[in-house]
């Protein structure tokens, strides 16, 4: 697919075989809620864009995310090593996005934020398709990760929802593929490939809900002698469609809609994950988070990505189920007003 956006103004919708080549949504025709036309300036209010990597071993977790709120942008990276406990964390915001770049192509472009001497780096290479994550921080860290999806064979997850009355969204993800590269940091050097570390990667885009939240839950790793990924997410992506999968040696394996129990009063309790299809039954034990709180009046963000061990069944239909033991994984719970 060449563009998301249609001749006539609409976009695409449904689970793609492939990525489409330009998210053009300044194509879109966008409309209030009574029809009426919107112009060039609802059109940059209420798009929003992010983009995620995320690295897992046992001896190393790590995130780092950009996203492009039109009013104000954000980053953040963290490290974290689950033998010591010791958490590295940075933050940065960017009013008006003054500092920062978004290439709105999923599969051939680079999201940048540069803040003093300070840089975060998503990079997005077609020929071989490659994500790369470059991070240079002031106080000496440098995270330099990679991972390819054609070597071997990987399937993303690609999706374009309906969403409100009036809005979109696009979303590619992947998870289950070996990453390497080097991370240099105060908690010290680590090789990602000597480690057997694994990746996870989201881009995502469009004209979201004005006020919203998600759940989600992510996993990489390897389990009874297979690579395995897992994307699911509840409050977003799902109208028409979902974006809930898992991917056994790259395969992708689509799942329906699913539950997530928690209580937002213990930030570190247990949570269970279940599919409506009874492909997926998985329990969460966190050991750490990562938050984030803006409140702007305008913009609000309520997040917390907490860290953690999934233990539990992967039930692929027609298929002998895969025992998931202590691989490590996220989930979040997000609100967000835009």
């Amino acid at each position: 697919m060449d563009r998301l956006i249609q001749a006539n103004g609409q976009p695409h919708y449904g689970v793609f075989a492939e990525t489409p080549q330009a998210i053009n949504h300044r194509d879109f025709d966008y409309r209030s809620p009574m029809g009426r036309k919107l112009g060039a300036l609802s059109k940059w209010r209420n798009f929003h864009q992010f983009q995620y990597f995320g690295l897992i071993s046992p001896q190393l977790i790590g995130g780092c995310a950009l996203a492009e709120l039109s009013l104000v942008a954000i980053g953040f990276v963290y490290l974290y090593e689950p033998r010591s406990g010791r958490m590295l964390e940075r933050r940065f915001k960017c009013p008006l996005g003054i500092g920062t770049r978004f290439s709105q192509r999923p599969d051939d472009g680079a999201c940048e934020l540069r803040q003093g001497r300070n840089r975060l780096r998503l990079e997005n290479a077609a020929g071989p398709l490659r994500k790369r994550l470059l991070v240079e921080l002031d106080d000496g860290t440098r995270i330099d990760a990679s991972f390819n999806e054609q070597q071997p064979a990987f399937q993303p997850m690609s999706l374009c929802t309906p969403t409100a009355v009036n809005g979109w969204v696009y979303a590619r993800k992947v998870a289950g593929v070996r990453c390497e590269g080097q991370v240099r940091s105060a908690l010290g050097d680590f090789d990602l490939g000597a480690i057997d570390a694994f990746a996870h990667h989201d881009w995502s885009a469009g004209y979201m809900r004005r006020e919203t939240f998600w759940n989600w839950a992510c996993l990489s790793g390897e389990a009874q002698g297979r690579r395995v990924g897992l994307n699911l997410s509840c409050g977003v992506n799902e109208t028409s469609f979902t974006e809930n999968c898992f991917w056994l040696d790259g395969e992708l394996c689509k799942v329906d809609s699913v539950r997530f129990a928690f209580d937002r009063d213990q930030e570190l309790g247990p949570w269970r994950i279940r599919s409506f299809d009874g492909q997926v039954d998985l329990a969460f034990e966190a050991r750490g988070l990562h938050r984030e709180r803006l409140n702007l009046g305008l913009l609000a963000s309520n997040f917390k990505q907490i860290f953690g061990r999934f233990r539990g069944e992967l039930r692929p239909h027609g298929r002998a189920p895969v025992v998931i033991d202590d691989l490590w994984g996220f989930v979040e719970d997000q609100y967000a007003k835009w």
